[in-house]
């Protein structure tokens, strides 16, 4: 559900997004990354944590442009802003993502014809009624 939400904004806001798992305490996990549908999703190595993957790529990627870490661990926001990269709470995120799926809705409304009939709606209302009482009536 989290994978189709974060896809829905990032589909909303021309970033790319990347969504980390921590496998810490998989035996055996090796680092994997996928695509799902428009965001980047990880999953850490055994004995790698979700916050040292961040910290990393965090630090790589802000050298390159803009990055932004949302996370709600204090002391890893201080670590993220040290790597030159900007955070935000998950908070702020969950903030973000609803504003974002609001006018997702509204461009949808927007789009979407209307079921009105225009012509039937130009008639007066007495006409228009017996017009439409005749079209769901079975002969």
């Amino acid at each position: 559900r989290l994978m189709d939400i974060l896809s829905n904004y990032r589909g909303f806001k021309d970033i790319t997004l990347i969504l980390v798992f921590d496998a810490y305490k998989v035996k055996g996990g090796v680092e994997k990354i996928e695509e799902y549908h428009n965001i980047h999703v990880v999953y850490t190595k055994e004995a790698e944590t979700a916050d040292s993957y961040i910290e990393k790529t965090a630090g790589t990627l802000a050298k390159k442009g803009h990055v932004t870490v949302a996370t709600s661990d204090s002391a890893e926001q201080v670590i993220i802003f040290g790597t030159g990269a900007l955070r935000m709470s998950a908070r702020e995120l969950r903030e973000e993502i609803a504003i974002a799926s609001k006018n997702i809705s509204e461009i949808i409304s927007e789009k979407t014809p209307s079921t009105r009939n225009p012509l039937i709606d130009s008639l007066p209302k007495e006409t228009a009624d017996k017009l439409d009482s005749k079209r769901f009536t079975k002969k």
